[in-house]
């Protein structure tokens, strides 16, 4: 029997996958011991509301910037003029991993363009 050697094409490939698996697994060997403990920190921002048939949408953007996820993550937007609350909505964000972004809208049946202060904030948000 002869044995059979690898060319330089195959001695290539061998090695970028190894560069591939071994920076990968160091990558979450890293990741995974340098993750706090901070609970998940949500900031939530409106867009530009569009009216869409009787009723006002606004868009909505929750970002996680702490280190861990949050699961139902409750959104609460509100509509204030001189200090008294004219309306309010929420929405709830299934999942929103650390670093991510999750988008969606709100409605309202005033215009909110047409008052003086929008509050945003989460109301709460699950451990997984």
């Amino acid at each position: 029997m002869s044995k059979l050697e690898k060319n330089w094409l195959e001695w290539i490939i061998f090695a970028v996958g190894l560069i591939l698996v071994v920076s990968t697994l160091g990558y979450l060997i890293y990741d995974a011991t340098t993750v706090s403990e901070a609970p998940p920190n949500i900031e939530v921002k409106i867009g530009e509301t569009q009216p869409q048939g009787q009723n006002f949408l606004v868009p909505v953007i929750a970002t996680n910037k702490g280190e861990q996820t949050a699961e139902t993550v409750q959104i609460e937007v509100i509509l204030e003029n001189n200090g008294k609350e004219e309306e309010s909505a929420e929405m709830e964000i299934q999942f929103l991993p650390r670093g991510a972004k999750r988008s969606g809208w709100v409605t309202f049946e005033k215009d909110p363009r047409t008052v003086e202060k929008i509050k945003t904030r989460a109301v709460g948000f699950e451990k997984p």
